[in-house]
């Protein structure tokens, strides 16, 4: 068997959707022209953006640094990477000793932040006490406000993060079968908002299969932290995972054909349901929000109780 590309005889994958056969030499090559096509095809950097890298350490925030390092070394971008703490005990600290690693390998600002350093709370300790959500849900939303906090500080002009087609199909379907259509309608490559506070966020990865993701960072040789989060797998995103898997066994194009068919149809579902966010601030703390608290302060205020 040999590559479909080059010819050569060592094929470390099939691609089922496409038919490709692959060394890891044209493999690499082909993810990286794949993303940087797509950062020029979404418009998703301009020459001169600093971008701000959401690095946990795992597979996909480390080949995002990776990739997105051609850029800042060609000076075509600045570049800084930040690594949140969620306080979830056995796990996160390989996470952040990795990510930490990888900056430092590539000469690349820092910054490593703490749940507990912004609301004297831990995930762990969220989910010890009498919590109203799921984990997942907490987590994403007070990731979010770090973020954005953090990329205003250090003047990021984009939040660059690792999202894979698994994610964003995930996310499509969940908020269908959820009715959140106002949600489906923030979905995409690019989220922005007309708030000055409010920095634009965008997923280069977000075309690229997990699995695929995965044997980047190995053909590579990257150190990354491949252990999941004990959390997720009490999350709704983690079933409606498992289904989009088992229904590409059988039909491997199904993940593809869902995100093409869902960008087909996203402007309509923006234009009709979108309703503006992030125009307003936070009257406890001044971070964009839709409403009179942001969901983080909300949250906040649910756990006082």
């Amino acid at each position: 068997m040999n590559c479909t590309k080059c010819g050569a005889p060592e094929v470390i994958i099939i691609k089922k959707h496409s038919g490709q056969k692959l060394c890891q030499d044209c493999f690499v090559q082909g993810i990286e022209r794949k993303v940087l096509k797509d950062i020029r095809k979404y418009k998703l950097i301009e020459k001169g953006d600093k971008v701000l890298v959401a690095l946990s350490g795992g597979k996909d925030s480390v080949m995002l640094l990776d990739i997105l390092n051609s850029l800042y070394e060609r000076g075509i971008i600045n570049m800084v990477a930040v690594t949140i703490d969620e306080g979830i005990k056995g796990y996160r600290e390989d996470g952040v000793k990795i990510a930490k690693n990888h900056a430092k390998s590539l000469g690349i600002e820092h910054r490593i932040v703490t749940f507990d350093e912004y609301f004297d709370l831990t995930l762990d300790k969220i989910m010890d006490g009498s919590s109203q959500r799921k984990a997942c849900t907490y987590c994403g939303v007070f990731r979010r406000w770090i973020l954005n906090k953090v990329a205003l500080e250090m003047g990021a002009t984009k939040i660059a993060t690792g999202h894979n087609l698994d994610d964003e199909t995930q996310a499509i379907l969940m908020n269908y079968l959820e009715g959140n259509i106002e949600n489906l309608a923030k979905i995409g490559p690019k989220t922005r908002s007309k708030s000055d506070k409010f920095t634009v966020k965008i997923k280069p990865l977000r075309e690229i299969p997990e699995k695929e993701i995965g044997l980047y960072v190995v053909a590579k040789n990257l150190e990354v932290h491949f252990a999941g989060c004990p959390y997720s797998e009490e999350s709704f995103r983690g079933e409606v995972g498992q289904i989009l898997k088992n229904l590409s066994r059988k039909h491997p194009t199904i993940m593809y054909s869902t995100l093409r068919g869902f960008d087909k149809i996203r402007p309509v579902i923006k234009k009709e349901f979108q309703k503006e966010f992030g125009v307003g601030e936070c009257t406890n703390c001044g971070e964009p929000a839709a409403n009179e608290l942001c969901r983080a302060c909300i949250f906040l205020r649910e756990l006082e109780k």
